[in-house]
């Protein structure tokens, strides 16, 4: 990399070789963000080891929790919030999170099948940074298409009852959520 600097008492123009490991100020590489809805590549650089994660389905009138391990290598289905406001909603989730030590929040982020977003996957933006101004912790939005699909298949082969598939899918749902990002957070530290 060369830096341009002009020579006052020649009138002329220099090239100055800047040796490779020198960066000046405006190319200092950016730090990497601690909390806030983050990419994959920030979000696994922003935690600290040994801290669990949270994967959330969210839904309009529940909240469906997984927890990660220690180790983050399994995702288990914690409970299912019914939903009242945001709020109270968010205040009983980061009790539930100070309770487990949780590091990092990964929420369901509902595309459509052709990748685009509709109204629901707003909501779960919008659910995310109401979330991020509450916590330091990093938030990851996870695709979950088809997840609360995939919950159900499970259930059904299972054959669970309807009553009793309807208590269970979101936290299920959140499970699958959560166990994705997991997977893919341990190939992608692999290379």
């Amino acid at each position: 990399m060369a830096a341009v600097t002009w020579s006052h008492y020649k009138g002329d123009m220099t090239e100055h070789k800047l040796p490779d490991s020198t960066l000046l100020p405006s190319e200092a590489p950016p730090e990497a963000p601690k909390g806030g809805v983050l990419s994959l590549d920030q979000f696994a650089v922003a935690l600290e080891p040994g801290q669990r994660l949270i994967g959330i389905d969210v839904g309009t009138k529940t909240l469906g929790l997984a927890l990660s391990d220690v180790s983050r290598m399994i995702a288990s289905a914690l409970e299912t919030i019914r939903r009242v406001k945001f709020k109270p909603d968010a205040a009983y989730l980061l009790s539930i999170a100070a309770e487990h030590r949780v590091g990092g929040y990964v929420i369901g982020l509902p595309l459509n099948l052709d990748g685009r977003e509709g109204p629901r996957a707003q909501a779960c933006r919008a659910f995310a940074r109401n979330l991020a101004a509450l916590t330091p912790a990093p938030i990851l939005l996870w695709d979950e298409r088809l997840s609360t699909a995939e919950a159900e298949r499970m259930l059904i082969s299972n054959d669970t009852t309807r009553q009793r598939r309807a208590e269970v899918i979101d936290k299920l749902a959140a499970t699958i959520i959560l166990q994705g990002a997991l997977d893919r957070m341990r190939m992608h530290s692999r290379g």
